[in-house]
């Protein structure tokens, strides 16, 4: 195996126009006296459904809020007074009462997608409330209140923000207030599919050219508008456009802009405009479908390819071109003894054929070192894969690095030694997930692989590395379990396999291309295909 590489440099140009930068800085909220003239106040009551252990429940989710009539280019857009109320069925009461629960304590995690032209992000409205009776009969209505965080956008145009998905955690308590059996309760809600259209919150226009008056918003009503209005965006996320095909338009990072940092001296955010000349992409290699049959405004998608070395066969071999199914996670600032953070957990799935593993894919090698030996082999995910992400800001430069952990199970579906078949039956696999050194193993317990890759955002010029969304090289050591349940006709071939394959100290290295934003309403056409597949095919390095 030659020895490493440097790292690949994906080159990335400036992205067009400025990107909204979310501050996660969170503000007091203000009272309602104190809010000033020259605001617009959004009372919504959408139609939600939300997951209980009882099953799927309709609930009438309002959202109150005042935005300012308008706002100038770097201008801080504050939200005030928001408040959200989740009013649950009578049907729905009877999972707080099977616990004996008399009163119940809410919070709550709103999606708020904000868009301004061609720029997305979202923010996350959390909020806290007050314990609340549970009814003996009737609705439930919970209302939380909380710090939400501002919004500052460096191009004019208007900003529309957008409700999202609902996260609501549940607390109950018994009359002596003692912890029920569950202690609490997390609830999932979306908005309805009749809500479709009716979810923008509000629109604020920004900058000089905005037009005058007051900004469009549904208006103060107990239930869902039913004036018309514009589709909204699907909700965005804040991430940065990855590296494309040959050619096209490409974008730097989205990144926010922690408290005390100044921002680039051209003033218009964390991106400048520039292209790259027009030219034409390459054509697209083979590879196989990677469709996301019901995406959510979080779903990417990515073809990953690379190396696997055996140590045993002194050999390596190429794991296929494979498709990742990716729900990004919500980006959260972490403020830190060396600096601000942003972490983003995010989890993922193989998919070939309805299942979670590669294609199926030949290796073949010397066993023993000279018999040549030839195996059709399967890498399947037993469990969660999961995508977690830290970049350490620091202007101009931000550190970025990704731990990817994966339970994968090699399977065995066909042998053949010097050209005679070997029948190893239908069920031969290692014993367990292959394994990696774990640096966390209190936090991600039991077996599994780890890849790392790490990155160097470089604001409003390159990238360097590994970025979830740009793709780059992951690369870690796994350990080959012992093989099981290999053999046909009574003929027990593990221990044989594990003789030639199973040991330590592989090393792998995968390259994952460029993700394609599958969720938003338009993707942009030099990440996906047309029928929304990723457009760029990484080709494995050694």
């Amino acid at each position: 195996m030659p020895g490493p590489r440097p790292t690949p440099r994906l080159s990335r140009a400036r992205v067009r126009g400025a990107t909204i930068a979310a501050f996660v800085a969170l503000a007091p909220l203000l009272p309602a006296a104190a809010v000033a003239v020259g605001t617009v106040r959004v009372d919504a009551a959408l139609p939600y459904v939300c997951t209980l252990p009882s099953g799927p429940q309709p609930a009438t989710v309002r959202i109150t809020a005042a935005f300012p009539e308008r706002a100038s280019v770097g201008e801080e857009i504050r939200p005030a007074d928001v408040a959200t109320t989740v009013e649950l069925p009578a049907s729905a009461v009877a999972d707080l009462t099977t616990p004996r629960a008399a009163t119940v304590r809410a919070e709550t995690r709103l999606a708020v997608g904000a868009a301004q032209d061609e720029q997305r992000t979202e923010a996350t409205w959390s909020g806290t409330g007050q314990p609340v009776a549970v009814p003996a009969e009737g609705h439930l209505v919970l209302t939380t209140t909380g710090d939400v965080p501002s919004l500052t956008t460096g191009t004019a145009g208007e900003l529309v923000l957008t409700a999202g998905a609902l996260a609501v955690d549940l607390a109950p308590s018994t009359a002596d207030g003692a912890a029920t059996a569950p202690p609490s309760l997390a609830v999932a809600c979306v908005p309805a599919p009749d809500a479709e259209g009716r979810t923008v919150l509000a629109r604020v226009p920004v900058g000089a050219g905005a037009p005058t008056g007051t900004p469009s918003a549904p208006p103060p009503s107990t239930t869902a508008p039913s004036s018309p209005s514009p589709s909204p965006p699907s909700l965005p996320t804040d991430r940065p456009a990855p590296p494309t095909a040959p050619g096209a338009t490409r974008a730097t990072p989205d990144l926010p802009t922690p408290p005390g940092a100044e921002p680039p001296p051209d003033g218009r955010g964390l991106a400048t405009a520039e292209e790259e000349p027009p030219g034409t992409p390459a054509p697209r290699p083979d590879a196989p479908p990677c469709v996301t049959e019901k995406p959510t405004p979080m779903s990417l998608s990515a073809y990953i390819t690379g190396y696997s070395n055996v140590r045993k066969l002194n050999g390596a071999n190429v794991i296929p071109v494979s498709c990742a199914l990716i729900e990004q996670g919500q980006p959260e600032f972490d403020p830190r003894e060396d600096g601000f953070h942003l972490i983003t957990k995010s989890t993922a799935r193989l998919s070939y054929q309805g299942r979670a593993q590669t294609p199926p894919f030949r290796a073949t090698f010397l066993t023993f070192g000279f018999t040549p030996t030839t195996a059709t082999l399967v890498l399947e995910q037993t469990g969660p894969m999961s995508i977690d992400s830290d970049v350490l800001l620091i202007f101009p430069d931000n550190i970025a690095e990704t731990y990817v952990r994966a339970p994968l199970v090699l399977r065995v579906l066909d042998v053949r030694v010097n050209g005679t078949p070997l029948d190893v039956g239908p069920d031969c696999r290692t014993e367990k997930p292959l394994t990696s050194p774990e640096p966390d193993p209190a936090t991600y317990p039991g077996d599994h692989l780890v890849l790392v890759g790490k990155g160097q955002l470089i604001n409003g010029t390159d990238a360097e590395g590994y970025v979830l969304t740009g793709g780059g090289p992951l690369t870690g050591t796994v350990t080959i379990p012992p093989f099981k349940d290999c053999g046909a006709g009574g003929e027990d071939l593990d221990r044989l396999l594990t003789a030639a394959i199973s040991g330590p100290d592989n090393h792998v290295k995968q390259i994952q291309g460029q993700t394609c934003s599958v969720g938003i309403e338009t993707p942009p056409p030099d990440q996906c295909t047309e029928d929304r597949q990723p457009l760029v095919i990484p080709k494995p390095e050694r």
